[in-house]
């Protein structure tokens, strides 16, 4: 009996959000084709424990702000064709880039242009629907289909004239470290913690330039806190390339905070704590499903950030806050981040308030409205086969 050959995946993920997308959609892939999933491109931790030998980690382009791209622009602009080139060699069944649209959207136009036979999946929805919606238009010549991860963006890629959509869901929808931090959270919201120091999460991002902007007005905030009277727990769960800088910033602070480095300790963190103070981005949704009250800042780039809030027309940059379609979580942009001000709405949100109980019913709705039948990796990799279809025969 003929062995089946495997199938080929191109993949091009540089966030370590994406490399976890990216590992949860080469693992369903397997499982629903039958077929063992041989995997080339980019791509970090997750993607090479299931085989793949990157050719540059994707941390190499994990780059935000356009200060920072422009910086790097003539190394990433080598980084871009020689990742074309070596998929087209590769001659995978698809190619799958994996948000960072900046640098994996590029790379889709030299494959199509050099190879219009390679199916091109684009997995998580460029922020058309929030600024620059030219772009949804622009992506039809060589983006055959994206793979939505917010339930409203593939109407919004149809109204834009945009590549078919389809809503796969999130991964963390079906997260086991999601689920057993709610548990926690269920259990604990009936016992008594009144004589217990209150636990804070704190997330200040992946990327080097968020912690940088974000852990000075954090450290502010938690030694207002200190002051007025509050007895503190403080876990900080981060990412290896980012933890000696998250470290060494802690050192002002009058709460020494617990650094968490590992996914476990992450979840159970979550599971315990009353509140967090976070930075903007997909950490929201994670803190929405675990049913964590939240804070949400961000600081934009500082040359350019006041160009592109210019050019943003959406509402809120807090994806809880567009699920649910009302501002479930606060949030504080650039000069709005005010350390008193942040460090009072917390604790409104570590108590027995209405501000918390309001946030608590946004989170149901943000959970139902994410919902899908199955895991998203699932979702995701019928997608992939059904543009794979007849190759594989």
């Amino acid at each position: 009996m003929t062995a089946q050959r495997p199938l080929r995946i191109a993949i091009v993920a540089g966030e370590e959000s994406g490399d976890l997308l990216g590992a949860d959609l080469a693992t369903a892939l397997a499982d629903l084709s039958g077929h063992e999933a041989s995997l080339s491109g980019v791509g970090g931790r997750h993607l090479r424990a299931l085989g793949l030998d990157p050719l540059f980690d994707g941390s190499e382009i994990a780059l935000m702000g356009v200060s920072a791209v422009l910086k790097d622009l003539p190394r990433l602009m080598r980084r871009i064709g020689q990742t074309a080139d070596a998929v087209v060699r590769a001659n995978p069944d698809c190619l799958v880039t994996i948000d960072s649209p900046d640098f994996s959207l590029r790379v889709a136009r030299k494959v199509r242009a050099a190879d219009p036979s390679i199916p091109i999946v684009h997995y998580v929805c460029p922020s058309v629907w929030a600024w620059r919606p030219a772009r949804a238009a622009a992506m039809r010549p060589y983006i055959d289909e994206i793979l939505c991860v917010l339930p409203f963006e593939p109407e919004a890629l149809k109204r834009l004239d945009g590549p078919y959509g389809t809503y796969v869901g999130h991964r963390l929808t079906t997260h086991s470290g999601i689920e057993d931090a709610l548990a926690t959270q269920v259990a604990r919201a009936s016992q008594d913690h009144a004589d217990n120091p209150r636990r804070l999460l704190v997330l200040p991002g992946s990327r080097r330039s968020e912690v940088t902007r974000l852990m000075e007005p954090f450290g502010e905030i938690v030694n207002i806190l200190h002051a007025r009277g509050n007895r503190l727990d403080i876990a900080i769960p981060t990412v290896p390339h980012v933890a000696a800088l998250v470290e060494a910033a802690c050192d002002s602070w009058q709460v020494r905070p617990r650094i968490i480095h590992d996914e476990r300790g992450k979840w159970q963190a979550f599971g315990e704590a009353d509140a967090a103070l976070a930075a903007s981005g997909t950490v929201l949704l994670e803190l929405a499903l675990a049913g964590v009250p939240t804070v949400s800042c961000y600081r934009t780039d500082r040359v350019f950030g006041p160009i592109i809030k210019r050019l943003v027309t959406t509402w809120s940059a807090a994806l809880p806050n567009l699920v649910a379609d009302w501002p479930v979580v606060p949030e504080y942009l650039d000069e709005n981040i005010r350390p008193g001000l942040i460090a009072r709405q917390l604790e409104q949100l570590i108590g027995d308030t209405h501000a918390r109980a309001s946030q608590m019913a946004g989170f149901a709705q943000v959970a139902a409205a994410m919902a899908t039948e199955r895991p998203a990796g699932q979702l995701a990799a019928e997608a992939v086969l059904r543009l794979t279809r007849g190759k594989l025969s």
